[in-house]
């Protein structure tokens, strides 16, 4: 899936400035999905240039014009194509995992330090998406919706998995310290 894709989504929700979109972003899929500002304004003038996103200058008392997108019938298009489509097979680059995978050579501490640094990151995504939780308990009224919370379900679960996954490692350490 492309950042392409992923905006078309977020256009068929709302339409959206790309400040709007990276926010939203933020807000909601950045535990799976994630693209910088800059991106994500190449992105949208590309969508405008292929006709699948058009926008909209809305001027604002003693602010700069805001530039709104929406998604076009060829951006629906686009994205109904895209969501049909066979998924292609993922190929996992786990930075981290790589970093454990040779961290022997730093020993314990350098190991317990890799760690402690992989629980905070954890440990603050988990908060991040808790709270995003928090925030919807109702329940969902669409499958939209109910998709929407699943993947960020999803997000939680990892998060908790690796933590666990965390504690278990360092128990590991331990026992081969011996």
């Amino acid at each position: 899936m492309s950042l392409t894709i992923a905006l078309l989504g977020m256009l068929e929700l709302s339409p959206l400035s790309g400040y709007d979109l990276n926010k939203r972003i933020e807000a909601s899929v950045i535990h799976f999905w994630s693209a910088d500002q800059s991106q994500i304004y190449r992105t949208l003038s590309r969508l405008v240039a292929d006709g699948l996103a058009e926008v909209t200058v809305i001027a604002q008392d003693g602010k700069p014009d805001r530039r709104e997108h929406r998604i076009t019938p060829a951006g629906h298009a686009a994205l109904d194509a895209a969501l049909r489509a066979p998924l292609e097979p993922e190929t996992p680059h786990e930075s981290f995992l790589m970093r454990i995978f040779f961290a022997g050579a730093l020993g314990i501490d350098g190991v317990r330090e890799l760690l402690r640094a992989r629980r905070e990151e954890a440990s603050r995504l988990l908060a991040r998406l808790t709270t995003i939780e928090a925030r919807d308990p109702g329940r969902p009224e669409t499958i939209g919706q109910a998709l929407r919370r699943a993947t960020l379900r999803n997000g939680i679960v990892h998060a908790e998995a690796e933590l666990a996954w965390l504690d278990e490692t360092e128990s590991v350490l331990v026992t081969a310290s011996r």
